[in-house]
């Protein structure tokens, strides 16, 4: 009996030490539900395809760190540039505004404006994203649509949902460039 009480009282004194767990990644990205809350606040009512678009990249890029809201404005005729301004959010607290530009050259004519939700995935520092991200993207507005795509470089994942209006149609490649300060040279 005596030794099942010092076993007993063993325990009690090593619980505490198992108990402090170090916080997982899971505790430094946003969790489904509420990247779906915050997508439906700022693209507004009626935006039923955003779902599943989010839905996909979670099963497929898993718990974003960050995201980013923002608006951009794109044309094109073989060769073409997009322009876009947001604010980017971390879940362990940062923001900043950022700016990004991006040329591109394909088979691609028209033109379109767009609310742009970007989850981003892997940011380790808000400076991290100042730098160009190569970019392939398709799309056809005849009105309005959402696309989304995925850009990926130094380990850093970034998946732009864009719903926009406008008449454009095609496939190009380039790149976006992330900066703090606005400008209009796409390279």
């Amino acid at each position: 009996m005596k030794q099942v009480r010092s076993f007993t009282a063993l325990l009690f004194l090593w619980l505490p030490i198992f108990a402090v767990v170090p916080a997982s990644a899971e505790d430094d990205t946003f969790e489904e539900d509420t990247v779906m809350e915050e997508a439906a606040d700022f693209f507004g009512e009626g935006t039923e395809g955003i779902g599943d678009v989010i839905e996909k990249l979670f099963k497929d890029l898993g718990r974003p760190n960050a995201y980013i809201k923002g608006e951009e404005a794109s044309g094109a005729l073989g060769i073409g540039t997009r322009y876009g301004n947001g604010t980017l959010i971390m879940k362990s607290g940062g923001t900043s505004t950022v700016h990004w530009t991006g040329p591109s050259i394909g088979f691609d004519a028209g033109g379109n404006v767009a609310k742009v939700f970007v989850l981003v995935y892997d940011l380790p520092s808000v400076d991290a994203l100042f730098q160009r991200f190569p970019a392939v993207d398709g799309s056809f507005y005849f009105v309005g649509g959402v696309s989304a795509n995925y850009h990926q470089y130094d380990g850093i994942n970034l998946a732009p949902i864009r719903l926009g209006a406008g008449l454009r149609s095609g496939v190009n490649v380039g790149y976006m460039k992330y900066t703090r300060e606005k400008t209009w040279n796409p390279f």
